[in-house]
């Protein structure tokens, strides 16, 4: 048996055995195997609700796995069905400014793919950095800047998961943004596009940070995500990112931030995110990504 103490460090090659037990727990709840895996985010974690013939597991119950507790993040996993396909979603993440083990923080990814997604679907809350992205705003994620300083594959590599080296040329894909831009038109879900800048946090950003972020390039910043892409593609699972643009960042609007902004803005906007959502698995089906 491994040692599954959450507070520790969690090296690659360690992820095996702990991901041995996770899906051993979860077998004993559920035999679905889910063929796309989506992280919700800040405030984002009613989508769940859509979920049909649901099967819910508290995170803490799973081995290795501590409660959730960052604001609005509810800490389960939800097996079940939408539009007939095959889904578990994540009500609550970890996180690095937790002081989680980037280890840690991207089991969930982990499992996501040993229990049988093909897809993982990452959704975030974030500040956006692009002036033109005011809150409520829906952006496809492009790319990303990994400015936390951290990777979760640092540490001998586990060869079971992926390999040493993994290329992020295209990680957030551009065949699937291409068909997930024409789905949210169909449906007529108004969808940005830009880059995710990831910092650890918890503070926000200062209004110099954000002025160097957006000449970096990015257009909108957060506190997750980027670690779970990384294995994501580590393992070989396609990509999909979502962020729900909560509030401007700091010295864009001029107003003081505050994370109540962030769940009122991800409570506004759950029709149209859902309506989204909808149409990523509509376009994967299409496309042959997903089994019914």
């Amino acid at each position: 048996m491994p040692d599954l103490d959450p507070t520790r460090p969690i090296p690659p090659a360690d992820q095996p055995a702990r991901i041995d037990a996770l899906e051993a727990a979860v077998r004993a709840r559920t035999d679905l195997v889910p063929t796309v895996g989506i992280v919700l985010g800040s405030g984002l974690g009613a989508f769940a609700d859509e979920i049909e013939d649901a099967t819910a597991i508290p995170v803490h119950e799973l081995p290795g796995w501590p409660h959730a507790t960052a604001p609005g993040h509810q800490g389960r996993l939800i097996f079940g069905r939408l539009a007939g396909v095959p889904v578990v979603a994540l009500q609550g993440r970890f996180h690095l400014y937790e002081g989680f083990d980037a280890g840690l923080v991207i089991q969930p990814v982990v499992l996501f793919r040993r229990l049988g997604a093909r897809v993982v679907v990452l959704t975030n809350a974030a500040g956006g950095v692009n002036p033109a992205y005011g809150a409520g705003t829906l952006m496809l994620i492009s790319d990303h800047l990994n400015l936390t300083g951290v990777s979760p594959l640092r540490g001998p590599n586990a060869d079971a998961l992926g390999d040493r080296f993994p290329d992020l040329t295209d990680v957030w894909s551009p065949v699937h943004r291409a068909s997930l831009r024409a789905a949210a038109t169909a449906e007529g879900v108004t969808l940005e596009e830009g880059v995710y800048a990831g910092l650890i946090g918890p503070h926000y950003e200062t209004p110099a940070e954000v002025r160097m972020l957006r000449t970096l390039g990015a257009d909108a910043v957060g506190m997750s995500t980027v670690p779970e892409v990384c294995v994501a593609r580590h393992m070989g699972a396609r990509v999909i990112g979502i962020s729900c643009i909560t509030n401007q960042a700091a010295g864009i609007s001029g107003q003081e931030l505050s994370h109540d902004e962030v769940t009122a803005t991800a409570a506004r906007v759950r029709a149209t995110f859902e309506a989204l959502l909808d149409a990523i698995l509509g376009a994967l089906s299409a496309h042959r990504e997903v089994a019914r």
